[in-house]
């Protein structure tokens, strides 16, 4: 039988769910703390495996950040014995935080990538014990005008092509979208189109505040962006983008998140300003566009009616790969909600949680 697994990230440790698929919005069973003095601000599933396993990127006050693993669905963990992301010596840097764990794509298996602060991607062969890091994209020539943002400077965002493991698109706060077409070899700025309000110039080749990037089901060349102001559409593979904001009640944000399963449907949660950090028009709603951006419409049923502060940060909705889909999302007030119904209709899952960093979920057998 399978079931759904959800994984919540939290500034005080990682919490886990199950729910039996096809089952109802009440089949919802919720352990957590594990890492309770850790904040996780990354999760992977890796369902490839014949075993899922579970990637978690914990920062401890104590010991400071690394990557652990699970193959049995949290009840154990495994903490390499040497770092698993280090930078080596010559690049005079060292770890901050592991901001994306991102399982590679069929075409690419046993092969996890690691975006981090400071900027820069790792790749691990061994499904995510040990990592080395990706050179080309470290030397870019571009690297020393790159400008930390309000949230550091990160390489946040990983999306790889199931066709071909060649294919990587990473995104980077604030320098913006970055792609390979010749698996890490080289690397080139592909922000057309996406503006960059607080820059002289606004439309610069590189420098934009990319909040997160996630791919269409139907077409891997069709990709959703939230910047910092602007939420857009690229239909070749990020060479150019094109603005679909219009119909939200602001083009801010940090998450946008595609249907796992049907073409053209993805998600984002409006915030009001870059200086007004809470849920626009101070209401609970994830917004869905089913023509790729064309129309956008409220998804409010079950989420709370009244005055709402709860902001939702860039990995904090997801969708699970069931049929109908699962959507998720979770706070910054502690809140955990929950759609079974492709976000038709939501519960509370869980509230008076630690600050809700990243969620993800996954059918698993």
């Amino acid at each position: 039988m399978s079931e759904v697994f959800l994984a919540v990230g939290t500034r005080k440790g990682l919490f886990t769910g199950r729910r039996r698929a096809g089952g109802g919005p009440a089949d919802w069973e919720l352990d957590g703390p594990a890492f309770p003095a850790q904040a996780i601000y990354s999760v992977g599933i890796d369902t490839r495996r014949p075993v899922p396993r579970l990637l978690a990127g914990g920062d401890s006050a104590h010991w400071g950040p690394s990557v652990f693993h699970s193959d049995d669905l949290g009840r154990s963990w495994t903490e390499p014995a040497a770092p698993p992301v280090r930078f080596p010596r010559d690049t005079g840097a060292s770890l901050e935080r592991v901001w994306q764990l991102h399982p590679a794509g069929p075409a690419a298996p046993g092969v996890v990538y690691a975006g981090t602060e400071p900027a820069a991607l790792f790749r691990s062969e061994d499904a995510g014990q040990t990592f080395a890091l990706v050179r080309p994209l470290w030397d870019h020539p571009t690297r020393s005008q790159w400008v930390p943002g309000g949230g550091g400077e990160a390489v946040h965002t990983v999306v790889t092509d199931p066709r071909t493991p060649d294919a990587v698109t990473v995104a980077v706060s604030t320098a913006g979208v970055f792609r390979t077409r010749d698996g890490g070899a080289s690397w080139s700025p592909s922000n057309d189109g996406v503006s960059a309000v607080f820059l002289p110039d606004p439309h610069p080749a590189f420098g934009q505040c990319v909040h997160k990037i996630a791919q269409d089901a139907g077409d891997p060349d069709r990709l959703y962006l939230q910047n910092h102001w602007g939420v857009y559409r690229s239909d070749d593979g990020g060479l150019h983008w094109t603005d679909i904001g219009t119909g939200l009640p602001s083009d801010f944000g940090f998450a946008v998140v595609a249907h796992p399963h049907r073409a053209g449907v993805a998600y984002v949660f409006p915030i009001a300003a870059d200086a007004d950090r809470v849920p626009a028009g101070h209401r609970c709603r994830v917004f869905r566009t089913t023509d790729a951006g064309g129309h956008w419409e409220a998804l409010s049923a079950g989420l709370p009616e009244g005055d709402h502060y709860g902001t939702v940060l860039r990995d904090a909705l997801t969708t699970d790969d069931a049929d109908p889909a699962g959507v998720y999302f979770g706070n910054r007030n502690g809140e955990l909600y929950a759609s079974a119904d492709d976000g038709d209709s939501w519960r509370l899952l869980a509230s008076h949680l630690p600050d809700v960093l990243c969620v993800r979920a996954a059918v698993i057998a």
